[in-house]
């Protein structure tokens, strides 16, 4: 018996589903349907406001972050940096202030490893295998072996504003400023093009907040640890 010509054109594809009107709605109803996500990326705290701040971490282009602050803050954003799927490596000359967090994260997977000043092989990153680098190398890093590119990013972590802060802000997307001494915040307002209000508070921010600036855009963020991230880290603390 021959086939329809009809039939034959859907052999391997299964049989015509039944028929009901489409799912649409009218662009009044979109609103409704919106979701409160400011960005997309992990989630560093939340703004004056309580809203979450959303930093993506993970890029297709290169990405460099410049943070003046203490080493809490930065375990805790590799901590979520390792929980959007990215692997960090952590390049530092204190590697017993890393080795217990490295332990702990992954539940027993290795998504973070710890490397000496100058030791950090190529990562292959890729958009299926992202790389976060957090150079822990005191107040004068020397040049890293290991840069930013796509799908590697690089959290340079400074204790104060150093000689070589400067350079390291002017070349940075993304510029964090814990507290630091009233000289220091006079220095930084200047070089980040502050107001003199935020310049003022960088004095007195609590532990756990952070002025995170681009270009453009200036926050005010404050970084609240989870359950888990205060067993394994402690409380929110700036000096190390």
């Amino acid at each position: 018996m021959s086939v329809p010509t009809s039939a034959r054109a859907r052999l391997g594809f299964g049989l015509i589903g039944p028929r009901r009107s489409r799912h649409t709605v009218s662009v009044e109803q979109l609103a409704a349907m919106a979701l409160p996500v400011g960005d997309d990326g992990m989630v560093i705290g939340v703004d004056a406001e309580g809203r979450p701040a959303v930093l993506g971490i993970n890029r297709p282009t290169p990405y460099d972050v410049t943070l003046i602050g203490g080493l809490w803050t930065a375990q805790v954003l590799a901590l979520r940096a390792a929980a959007t799927g990215a692997r960090i490596v952590v390049e530092t000359g204190r590697a017993h202030a890393w080795t217990g967090l490295a332990q702990a994260a992954g539940g027993g997977q290795p998504c973070i490893s710890l490397h000496d000043v100058g030791r950090v092989p190529p990562q292959g990153a890729s958009a299926g295998s992202p790389v976060v680098v957090v150079r822990d190398c005191g107040m004068r890093p020397p040049r890293g072996r290991v840069v930013s590119g796509p799908w590697q990013s690089v959290v340079t972590l400074l204790p104060y504003l150093s000689p070589v802060a400067p350079a390291l802000m002017k070349k940075a997307s993304l510029v964090g400023i814990q507290r630091v001494s009233p000289d220091e915040a006079a220095q930084i307002g200047r070089i980040a093009h502050l107001s003199a209000t935020a310049t003022q508070a960088l004095s007195t921010l609590a532990d756990g907040v952070t002025l995170w600036c681009t270009q453009r855009d200036r926050q005010f963020v404050m970084t609240q640890a989870t359950d888990a991230e205060t067993g394994l880290l402690g409380a929110a603390r700036r000096m190390d």
